[in-house]
């Protein structure tokens, strides 16, 4: 948790100091506006990390739920207004570029003679706060209608997956998947007990729940999850750690998902039999689990200890990371989460520097692998080009 917050920390001293320098710094405000402004954008996008500490310290308040709001809403904004200044540098460098040259050179020095000083300064002051003020509209539209995309109840996303090994009996047998719902105080029971409702009526044979199901304790958030206790299934209901579980109580929150009726694989599997066929679904610790508690180290081959021969080997995990240790222990499949498909820009341009894979199905050697954009959302309440989803698997023959 300490290494989260330094990078949080270092993200948010960046973005506060980019947008204060390139947003603000030219604009024709007075000196104390702008003063104000930077300060307003630093505690804007600490106020997040000052709500978690406060939270585990045990505090909590209305105001406090409120402050969770104005927070995140606050960094999403200012997350797309610090993607939209850069986008404004990187198409206003070759014009700085060539002015700079010009006045290196001196080339442009006749024309700045012919120029009014003041009213050169005036037309400047005019066009920068012009797009400004441009870029500020622009992040607000943008914010909202992210929010209004994260707060829907997630789409149902149908993806049949072909296996030449799948035998008749396990034709059409249906996983349905949620991940990341990141339950949080901007994330509550009555958005849970929505995805409940669509789970239920998609008929799975399995439910698979591939982590990071909440960002606080048992005691803050128990409530929040209940409803995950009236999904139904044909065979069972399965669930692994995220990453998010070990930020936020792993063992508690182990026996809590137990008590609503989950099987939790932890380095484990189960097999299923439909007839004579037989399906090995295992599901292994968050891909770094073993950080935080060595007994919770990944292991896909592990995973696999005892097992009888099957005919389909799925292999539940959080992180897309896993797909090379589960290629190989020759799973037929892999399903995971964890990037959210990048959730909104820009991070959704940067997420596939740290996964080998951001969302939906590939192939990797002799494993498929799909990966969810995720059922909720981390941080801000937006989404952008990447929208929530309830997973609909369909094992179907090649």
């Amino acid at each position: 948790m300490v290494r989260f917050f330094i990078i949080f920390f270092a993200i948010a001293a960046l973005l506060a100091g980019y947008i204060t320098w390139r947003l603000f710094d030219k604009a024709s405000f007075r000196r104390r506006w702008k003063m104000a402004i930077a300060v307003g954008i630093v505690s804007t996008l600490f106020a997040p990390a000052l709500t978690i500490i406060l939270r585990r310290s045990g505090f909590d308040s209305p105001g406090l739920h409120l402050l969770t709001w104005a927070g995140y809403l606050g960094v999403g904004f200012l997350s797309f207004v610090f993607s939209y200044v850069v986008i404004r540098d990187l198409v206003w460098l070759p014009v700085t570029t060539v002015k700079w040259l010009k006045k290196r050179t001196g080339k442009s020095a006749q024309g700045r003679q012919k120029i009014n000083p003041i009213e050169s300064l005036s037309r400047r002051g005019f066009l920068v706060n012009s797009m400004n003020y441009g870029i500020l509209a622009a992040a607000a539209l943008s914010t909202g209608y992210g929010v209004a995309e994260a707060k829907q109840t997630p789409e149902v996303k149908k993806v049949p997956v072909a296996i030449d090994t799948l035998p008749p009996e396990l034709n059409g047998f249906r996983i349905v998947q949620i991940t990341d719902i990141h339950v949080n105080p901007t994330f509550r029971r009555s958005s849970v007990a929505e995805i409940v409702a669509v789970v239920n009526s998609l008929e799975a044979d399995i439910v698979a729940l591939t982590g990071d199901l909440v960002d606080g304790s048992v005691d803050q958030l128990g409530y929040d999850v209940a409803p995950l206790a009236q999904i139904r299934s044909v065979s069972g209901n399965f669930f692994v750690t995220g990453n998010h579980e070990y930020y936020s109580g792993v063992v508690e929150w182990v026996e809590e998902v137990r008590r609503l009726g989950f099987s939790v694989l932890l380095n484990e599997h189960q097999v299923l039999t439909r007839g004579r066929a037989k399906l090995l679904l295992a599901g292994v610790t968050d891909y770094r689990g073993g950080n935080f508690m060595p007994s919770h180290r990944s292991d896909p081959q592990k995973a696999l200890s005892g097992a009888p021969a099957a005919d389909v080997k799925i292999l539940l995990a959080h992180q897309p990371k896993n797909i090379f240790a589960a290629a190989s222990a020759g799973y037929d499949l892999q399903i995971s989460g964890h990037t959210h498909g990048g959730q909104f820009f820009p991070w959704n341009l940067l997420v596939g520097f740290a996964q080998p894979y951001v969302y939906g199905l590939h192939t990797h050697k002799n494993t498929q692998i799909y990966v969810s954009r995720g059922t909720g959302y981390w941080g801000p309440p937006v989404r952008v080009g990447s929208p929530s989803e309830i997973t609909l698997i369909e094992l179907v023959t090649r």
